[in-house]
């Protein structure tokens, strides 16, 4: 069983490099606007119950994938670094499959914020994530958690051995997946 956590910044490419290892891996990708969109039509992401049912739901799913046959799932997640409770969002996933006997890889992307906000509109990221077709409110939120929060891991924070940084300001969400599936033998 594998976890493979893609994380970074809004718009960095999460998702369209979780679809393309999917592709190349087998592994199910779980991006994590599919529990967000899920939940809106009732309650936005930012109210208490929003935040309550998106965990619940990826809980119950990491929980049962964890347990199953499968041979394991890509994740993706904004972590702000400088929250605790995400940290301990992290662990809580990752002890969620190492005590079922999984592996956890650990990828993080990184990319200028030009290419971010050129990315933030395209066709793919708006078809799998209705929340932000509003695209000046999508950018408002990336600037402004870009203004409030440390988006990407400092040297030597992530303690994971199973862990690679990537900017992929210039690859392709191709070329991103093969460097991740090649790294981690996936």
């Amino acid at each position: 069983m594998k976890l493979v956590l893609i994380f970074g910044p809004q718009a960095v490419g999460k998702m369209t490099v979780g679809h393309e290892l999917e592709k190349i891996t087998g592994l199910k990708l779980f991006h994590n606007h599919m529990t967000i969109e899920l939940v809106d039509p009732f309650f936005s992401y930012g109210s208490e119950v929003g935040k309550k049912l998106v965990n619940m739901f990826r809980k119950e799913i990491f929980e049962e994938v964890a347990k199953s046959d499968l041979r394991g799932m890509i994740f993706t997640y904004v972590w702000y670094f400088d929250s605790q409770e995400d940290g301990d969002y992290v662990r809580n996933v990752c002890e969620i499959f190492k005590k079922n006997g999984g592996v956890v890889y650990f990828v993080e992307l990184t990319a200028d914020l030009e290419e971010r906000l050129r990315r933030n509109d395209t066709p793919h990221r708006l078809k799998h994530k209705p929340t932000k077709r509003d695209v000046k409110k999508s950018e408002e939120n990336l600037l402004s958690s870009l203004s409030n929060h440390r988006l990407n891991s400092s040297a030597g924070e992530i303690k994971n051995k199973n862990y690679i940084k990537i900017d992929n300001t210039n690859l392709s969400a191709e070329e991103a997946a093969k460097v991740i599936k090649s790294k981690f033998d996936l």
